[in-house]
């Protein structure tokens, strides 16, 4: 045993001295200067102020995707002691991704997830062929469900490169299907494991991604009243509250306010005063005179309403109280002026093809008041559901014309006070958030005079009652909203057009420095950019130009080199085909860094077809060797050129403006020059 002990120990390390100077020079030109400048850059200035809300805990929306990439912006926040006290509003006004990798954006971390999915999926692929259900196997398998979960997790795009992938796990199933020397049972086992990590996985991570935002995010915030009630209720603070301790079931005699369910084109509730419509509107045509019914976007005393029994007279809740139920017919009092709601057969103020509505004033002329409405509970689970305050989605039908009351989103006129438009509408067959409501605020009233209700209504509620959304609930209105949110996309100086990106003919100025010339670029290396569109379009013609070939029944290269160049298509063509077409179908503001992954497995592309030509197309030493020389001054040149634009990268060091006159190497790109 001692003898053995003496013996030299041996140890053989593999390694690729390429990948480690690869390596190296990509911490080193992303780490350079990596703390200047010291101002906000760019889009900085929305994922900056996210971090400081996650510090706080404060919910916030953003509608450019899910929550991933910003929990990681966070976590690094966290980890380097960030508080969340800072202004982010000091925002000054290849070379692309590197910029892109030394800012606070979320591009360089889904094309981290994305390559890291694609390489996990090829290594599997690769062991797949030699030694399936070994521990490589399974570890490449799960990872690349793992990455594709964080690619989604961190902007919608990673969703493009997931169903790449998913689409060629499916066509090797197929093939597997095809291989008679694999039974029945390792078959399904097959298809179930891929299945496993491929689907089941990224959708679990997906959600378990929103329950860590939702749980952290806890507090109520600037993006609340996009939600809903419910949801606005389950945060600490704002809506929560107000309406903690409310009771929930609607009755006879209680004291609301309704907010329509839709929130567009601002959330809202339901509201009079005591100003009449006009006698006659700007067109000639005439009005009721009756007393105006709007919906405002903002808490206000004259949005309180009660609920009252048509057969009584009394506006407060009986003991025991009697709940309001979906079907029955109640008549909605505004609380300040007691006047009922209604509406009739005439024609409303912004949109005549519905119904006007209004609250109910006697001018002793042939215009009798009908103010019955039939309450119908749209998210009911029976027949005999009871109304309840936040949770129930009401609609209101109106007794004597069936018409809906709905919010038309038009705004009034100035008589109106810009207020948006409430009509009523005949009911359609269709469901519609316009014309749904629910009950935000509620209060059981006690006060039958008008002055004591008038002083109840301006007390806060301090009643019963405790109901929080499930995650699930509150991860599909989340995931609802950040789907179908749309902001007024206003029209950017450095938004452009896919069109511009192959071509690089836009750039995006990301900081200038406020006393000199010295700036931030997002531009590309024109010469990376350039030879990576050569290259895809050598690809297309030398892969036709093999498929003619094979059609005839020639083969030029071996078959396993046949189906690594179609696989490399697949991947690294297919990745840019996902990763910039669906751009073209985009209605939303784009730049420049919406191309990056795209740019990113087309750059990939390129190695792949140099060694090919290398390999199988050029035959003799003499080619080879001239086509290596070729390569290794073209990549001098991509050095040379990185070099020229590395102050527009760094923003450092900064240039007189004859130098930044002769870095505009085409018309169209904006490079600034201080005017002194």
């Amino acid at each position: 045993m001692l003898d053995n002990l003496k013996e030299p120990l041996f140890i053989t390390a593999d390694i690729n001295v390429v990948v480690v100077a690869l390596t190296v020079l990509g911490l080193a030109s992303r780490l350079w200067r990596l703390s200047y400048p010291g101002g906000v850059v760019f889009d900085e200035v929305y994922y900056g102020q996210f971090v400081s809300l996650y510090m706080k805990q404060i919910f916030f929306l953003d509608d450019s995707g899910p929550p991933l990439g910003h929990m990681i912006l966070a976590l690094g926040g966290y980890m380097g002691g960030f508080d969340g006290n800072f202004l982010w509003n000091r925002i000054g006004a290849e070379n692309a991704l590197i910029a892109q990798s030394r800012f606070m954006l979320l591009e360089s971390v889904l094309i981290f997830f994305i390559l890291l999915a694609v390489l996990s999926y090829l290594r599997f692929y690769n062991v797949q062929r030699s030694s399936p259900f070994s521990v490589s196997w399974w570890l490449s398998l799960f990872m690349t469900g793992i990455a594709s979960a964080c690619a989604i997790g961190v902007k919608y795009m990673g969703l493009f490169t997931y169903l790449l992938l998913l689409a060629v796990a499916s066509v090797h199933i197929w093939q597997l299907i095809g291989d008679k020397t694999l039974s029945n049972v390792t078959l399904a086992f097959h298809v179930l494991v891929r299945g496993l990590a491929l689907l089941v996985i990224p959708v679990v991570l997906y959600l378990i991604f929103f329950y860590i935002h939702l749980s952290i995010l806890y507090r109520s915030g600037p993006h609340d009243q996009i939600m809903t009630s419910a949801f606005q209720a389950s945060l600490e603070g704002g809506l929560a509250r107000i309406t903690q301790g409310q009771p929930l079931e609607v009755a006879y005699g209680s004291q609301i306010t309704l907010r329509n369910v839709l929130g567009k084109p601002v959330p809202c509730w339901l509201h009079s005063h005591k100003d009449p419509y006009p006698i006659r509107y700007e067109n000639g045509r005439g009005s009721s005179h009756q007393q105006q019914v709007t919906c405002y976007p903002f808490k206000d005393i004259n949005n309180w309403w009660i609920v009252k029994d048509p057969g009584k007279q009394q506006l407060v809740v009986s003991n025991p109280p009697h709940p309001v139920r979906h079907g029955s017919i109640v008549q909605l009092v505004h609380g300040m002026t007691s006047r009922c709601l209604n509406t009739h057969d005439v024609a409303a103020p912004v949109s005549p093809h519905a119904q006007e509505v209004s609250c109910y004033v006697d001018y002793n002329i042939s215009m009798p008041a009908q103010n019955l409405w039939r309450v119908e509970i749209m998210n009911r689970e029976s027949e005999k559901e009871v109304w309840k305050t936040i949770l129930s989605e009401v609609r209101f039908v109106h007794v004597n014309t069936s018409a809906v009351l709905k919010l038309s989103g038009q705004s009034l006129p100035d008589w109106g006070y810009r207020q948006l438009e409430v009509v009523g509408e005949q009911m359609s067959k269709g469901y519609h958030q316009s014309m749904a409501w629910n009950v935000e605020e509620h209060r059981y009233g006690k006060s039958q005079e008008q002055k004591d209700r008038e002083l109840e209504l301006h007390m806060p509620t301090q009643m019963d009652m405790s109901k929080n959304l499930s995650f699930m609930a509150k991860f599909v209105e989340l995931q609802w909203k950040m789907l179908t949110l749309k902001n007024e996309e206003a029209e950017h100086k450095y938004s452009s057009s896919p069109l511009d990106w192959v071509t690089m003919d836009t750039n995006i100025a990301y900081w200038l420095h406020p006393t000199s010339n010295a700036q931030i670029h997002l531009l590309g290396n024109t010469l990376t950019w350039n030879s990576a569109n050569v290259g895809a379009l050598l690809y297309v013609f030398v892969f036709l130009f093999y498929l003619l070939r094979r059609r005839r029944k020639i083969h030029d290269i071996p078959e396993d080199a046949w189906w690594q160049w179609v696989l490399a298509g697949v991947i690294c063509g297919g990745g840019w085909a996902v990763n910039y077409l669906p751009f073209f179908m985009m209605e939303k503001t784009l730049f420049l860094y919406h191309y990056l992954p795209a740019l990113t497995f087309q750059i990939l592309l390129l190695p792949v077809v140099l060694q090919h030509v290398h390999d199988h197309i050029l035959r003799s030493s003499v080619q080879k060797n001239t086509f290596s020389a070729l390569v290794l001054v073209w990549l001098s040149s991509v050095y040379m050129v990185y070099l020229t634009f590395s102050p527009l990268t760094y923003g450092h060091p900064s240039l007189p403006a004859s130098k930044l006159v002769e870095l505009r190497w085409k018309e169209s790109w904006d490079i600034l020059i201080r005017k002194r």
